[in-house]
């Protein structure tokens, strides 16, 4: 007797479809599973083993033979537990038949029949959509993530016992997900991330308006205490709303590691320890999972203290920077993940902090500074569309100083800013100015003759590269859009060439 049922394997954020074959034999009992399976599918028949008779269901007498095709896809993980176990059940005749070619099936199994959530269930119901598949059955708890996908019915269960009920056709889909609507709905800013928090350090703030505007890359250099960290931090709240596309690949990148149960409303921030590795910062793994830069996917990477990063780390930032995503190649395979984030790093100017301080706490020598400094290496710091000094502020100017502006008004403008790149550049085009390649600059940031004079002229003064050439372009795109200017003029040349220097503000 043969069962068969559809399970699905996580590689990366793509799910791969997997065809579970049952076979049931005479001879002594045994249960065989071939098809490349790893020890948590391995184990997961144990866990079908014991979650059987807590169901009022039995294991099969005889010898059990388990096919896993395709056979050179390696089978990782514990979703393929609840394929397994219908398509056993099937073989035996316990369970009333159903669809199964038309249905994807995924869900770990407790020792007691009941089901556990899993990772990627999401890249598992667009798996299960483009394969023609009509119906999902999984644990009740991933359903919100599955519910996002149109055209797939899903059918939440919580136990064998459910999936029984679901083959006598006592179970039904739930509602699908109106996605719009729930990020219509998300546009508060977060409690105690409100720039008016924030006091002076007017250059910087400007710096982080542009920033946000069009998605730059931007570094703070300064003292410790300066404001560095609280600036970086606010930046989540001056961000626009994610988009439809935009918020279903943040989830998918969070549902494949496990933090998703539902759909990712906010744009992510996130802020990694200077001591994570190289494979945690850009992915990888036995079992390739999306790195650091990739769940900053459509938000924003924060890198604090900006030297003390590994270097392979740091350099490895440069190709992902600038493709928006980064392949992965792994002995058990390869996964392609997206990186297109918003790189935003501090740093004092020296080991100690106070270099160019009025009071001449700096106690560091120049080559203490130079070897410093010379952590992060000039491609690095070429990709960086601003460099921000953040001067310490004088104690009596900072007591006397009011709130700043609130982020709800800085967020206004940025949002209109977005809203204007986006009818520009068009369903098709780049998403900001802060993506714009080089074909895209000569269409949609043309400068006139005389910005194109002071533009060339000031980068040879200044030793800027040609890359560095093309990044000024780009904010001073991003400038005349938060201006309502459709003309890049000179004067947002002249603004954007002040957040582009040869060195660290502080050198000297």
């Amino acid at each position: 007797m043969l069962g068969c049922s559809t399970g699905a394997v996580l590689l990366g954020i793509d799910a791969h479809l997997i065809e579970v074959e049952v076979d049931l034999g005479g001879g002594l009992p045994r249960i065989i599973a071939v098809g490349l399976p790893d020890a948590a599918v391995r184990e997961g028949i144990d866990r079908i083993r014991a979650a059987l008779p807590h169901s009022r269901l039995r294991l099969p007498d005889g010898r059990i033979t388990i096919n896993l095709a395709p056979a050179e896809v390696p089978k990782q993980g514990s979703s393929l537990d609840l394929a397994i176990a219908v398509a056993l059940l099937l073989a035996d005749g316990q369970i009333e038949p159903f669809d199964t070619r038309a249905t994807l099936i995924a869900g770990e199994l407790g020792l007691d029949g009941s089901l556990r959530p899993i990772r990627g269930a999401l890249p598992l119901a667009i798996a299960a959509r483009e394969a023609g598949k009509r119906c999902f059955l999984l644990p009740a708890a991933n359903a919100a993530e599955a519910a996002l996908v149109e055209d797939l019915d899903v059918v939440p269960l919580t136990s064998l016992a459910d999936l029984a009920a679901y083959a006598r056709g006592e179970r039904s889909a739930r509602p699908r997900i109106d996605v719009a609507a729930l990020l219509d709905a998300e546009s508060t800013i977060e409690p105690g991330s409100d720039l008016a928090q924030v006091r002076g350090q007017a250059a910087a703030r400007r710096a982080l308006e542009i920033a946000a505007a069009g998605a730059h890359h931007l570094l703070l250099c300064g003292p410790p205490g300066a404001g560095k960290t609280m600036l970086a931090r606010r930046l989540a709240g001056i961000l626009p709303p994610l988009r439809t596309r935009e918020a279903l690949e943040v989830t998918r990148v969070f549902s494949a590691v496990g933090l998703a149960r539902g759909l990712v409303t906010r744009r992510p921030f996130r802020a990694p320890h200077h001591g994570i590795s190289f494979a945690a910062l850009t992915g990888g793994g036995r079992r390739l999972r999306p790195g650091e830069i990739s769940l900053a996917t459509h938000g924003v990477l924060y890198l604090d203290e900006l030297p003390e990063f590994r270097r392979d780390a740091l350099e490895a930032l440069r190709q992902p920077l600038e493709e928006g995503s980064i392949t992965v190649v792994r002995m058990c395979g390869a996964a392609t993940f997206p990186t297109e984030f918003s790189l935003i790093a501090s740093m004092n100017p020296c080991p100690c902090g106070y270099h160019g301080s009025r009071d001449g706490k700096c106690g560091c020598t120049r080559r203490e500074i130079r070897r410093y400094r010379g952590r992060v290496s000039g491609p690095l710091l070429d990709r960086f569309d601003l460099v921000v000094d953040v001067p310490a502020l004088d104690l009596n100017s900072f007591a006397a100083a009011g709130p700043g502006e609130p982020s709800a008004s800085v967020r206004r403008r940025v949002v209109a800013a977005r809203d204007r790149q986006t009818r520009r550049f068009g369903a098709h085009g780049p998403t900001c100015n802060g993506r714009l390649g080089p074909a895209d600059l000569e269409r949609f940031a043309a400068i006139a003759a005389e910005g194109r004079r002071l533009l060339v002229a000031a980068c040879e003064r200044m030793g800027l590269s040609a890359r560095a050439f093309d990044r000024v372009r780009r904010v001073a795109r991003t400038i005349a859009d938060l201006e309502g200017s459709e003309r890049i003029g000179t004067e947002h040349l002249a603004e954007a060439l002040q957040y582009r220097t040869r060195e660290l503000p502080g050198a000297g």
